[in-house]
């Protein structure tokens, strides 16, 4: 496996964007919001695979990842994350899963709560990765580059609902040190991003509205309109707010009559995988150890040029031959 100028180029623009570029350049609102609406939003439970979830998979399914095996551990770890063995598994965000429906039960009532990137307006995964594999697109949506992913899951950690998640076996860091550096390469929803970039919606939303109608849980457009009429509703129907204010604002706003106190202390109690705080801390905003992650890319990156070095040298030397 070599590896490639391009790539090499790709890490190397990505860490001096981030350790050089002001902290304004990546804190910007985007074009285009999703309304989640959970009093219309019945898991489909009629149906083996609610529909924005099989759509989510059918759109992103060319994209998902085949590991290498065997699996090496990376030291000093002695595990690795490997979902390859449960693609089909639905109920929680994998790799191979970018959306699921999150069941509730609170005050005697049945809620379905669809939960994948939130694409915050102000995304503290974009500045927490030392290689700059995230970034924030124009449109409002949060994308992983998965050619120059390390998984070393910086931005797991940082995500206050912890949704990137992690396959090991794959990616760029096979191609450096697999037993030293990295973990394979994180997943998660980009909001169909070359949908998106075409002018169409994501493919969850269009899926639900085939189903619901003008019923539909999703609604997607512009980031002012759909905002405007979460406020709306909000006030007229008595309905509670997510997603506008947590973590500084995100592009995902989700309606509930149900206050979102109450949906966070059930989730708690049930020990959820994924949580839905109502109070959350945008780490964004404060120092992400700049200096440590300028020391860790500095030594990858030196690792890196050794490596792009050597392959630059071996292929002009090829060519001469």
């Amino acid at each position: 496996m070599d590896l490639n100028r391009r790539q090499f180029f790709k890490v190397l623009a990505g860490i001096t964007a981030l350790t050089i570029a002001p902290k304004k350049s990546l804190a910007y609102q985007g074009k285009f919001a999703t309304l989640i609406d959970l009093t219309r939003c019945d898991g489909c439970k009629d149906e083996p695979i609610p529909r924005c979830v099989k759509a989510c998979r059918e759109e992103n399914k060319h994209r998902f990842p085949e590991p290498q095996k065997p699996i090496m551990p990376y030291w000093p770890r002695k595990t690795y994350e490997d979902w390859s063995d449960k693609r089909e598994k639905i109920d929680t965000l994998t790799p191979y899963n970018w959306l699921f429906i999150q069941k509730v039960e609170v005050d005697g009532k049945t809620l379905y709560i669809p939960r994948r990137c939130m694409h915050c307006d102000t995304p503290p995964c974009v500045k927490g990765c030392p290689f700059g594999a995230l970034s924030k697109q124009p449109e409002g949506n949060t994308i992983i580059d998965h050619s120059i992913c390390f998984g070393g899951a910086k931005c797991r950690d940082i995500c206050p609902w912890h949704i990137p998640q992690r396959q090991a076996g794959v990616g760029i860091y096979l191609k450096l040190m697999p037993k030293f550096a990295g973990g394979g390469v994180m997943y998660k929803c980009d909001l169909c991003d070359s949908r998106i970039k075409r002018g169409e919606e994501p493919a969850c939303v269009v899926a639900c509205r085939e189903r619901l109608k003008d019923r539909a849980v999703y609604k997607f457009g512009p980031r002012d309109v759909i905002y405007a009429e979460v406020k709306n509703r909000a006030e007229k129907e008595d309905l509670y707010i997510y997603g506008d204010i947590q973590n500084g604002g995100t592009s995902t706003f989700y309606l509930s009559a149900i206050p979102f106190e109450k949906i966070e202390a059930k989730l708690k109690e049930m020990k959820a995988r994924f949580q839905m705080p109502v109070t959350v801390k945008n780490l964004y905003k404060e120092d992400i150890n700049p200096w440590g992650k300028v020391v860790l890319a500095a030594s990858v990156l030196g690792a890196l040029t050794g490596i792009a070095g050597a392959y630059i040298s071996k292929k002009k030397d090829e060519e001469v031959v």
